[in-house]
């Protein structure tokens, strides 16, 4: 069973993100339009991870481009990285923005915009498409500058919130980089000893 949650989340959370953006009017209907754009954020990052891990496109981009055809990412990877530091993540930065403190929200913001981002960057370095590039443009850019400008004008979020969100999104996205470089160094070892 486990197997098959982390071979298919992915389709039961582009569902989910879609029931979601469908509730929100019901759900968001006495929040602030600050708390609302917070909330998007998480269904926004399921229907990104739709075009990114559908068919296992992303792993397979990063196993070919960055492990040279070794499995540096595996679907384990893939699976809690996306349910605990995407889902998880921007499901408390949402609950710490309604019930403690509203510039806390800032972590699921920042979450979005470093991904969309890098995406982009990649996408120039590149000179190709990457998985989720289609959405980080459309979707991540523009939904995470309308928040960044709306909390911008709101007195209660503070420099230190901006810090601590892009400060975060950036450790979960180096944590990624991380594990995937000590993978493939792991990777490359065990080669090189099988052929000694």
């Amino acid at each position: 069973m486990l197997a098959r949650l982390r071979d298919n989340w992915v389709y039961g959370g582009f569902l989910a993100g879609i029931m979601l953006l469908v509730l929100t009017p019901v759900l968001a209907s006495d929040w602030s339009w600050a708390l609302t754009l917070i909330w998007l954020q998480l269904p926004a990052y399921m229907i990104h991870q739709f075009e990114e891990h559908d068919a296992d496109r992303f792993r397979a981009f990063v196993n070919t481009v960055i492990g040279g055809g070794k499995e540096v990412l595996t679907r384990m990877d893939v699976f809690i990285i996306n349910i605990l530091g995407v889902w998880g993540v921007d499901a408390i930065a949402f609950l710490l923005a309604a019930w403690v403190h509203l510039g806390l929200g800032l972590i699921a913001v920042y979450l979005s915009l470093v991904n969309g981002i890098i995406h982009c960057l990649q996408a120039i370095a590149l000179r190709r498409y990457n998985p989720g590039l289609v959405t980080s443009i459309l979707v991540f850019i523009p939904l995470g500058a309308l928040t960044l400008w709306v909390l911008a004008g709101n007195a209660d979020v503070t420099a230190t919130d901006h810090v601590i969100g892009l400060g975060l999104a950036i450790l979960i996205h180096a944590a990624i980089v991380v594990r995937v470089v000590r993978h493939k160094r792991q990777l490359d070892r065990a080669d090189g000893t099988a052929r000694a």
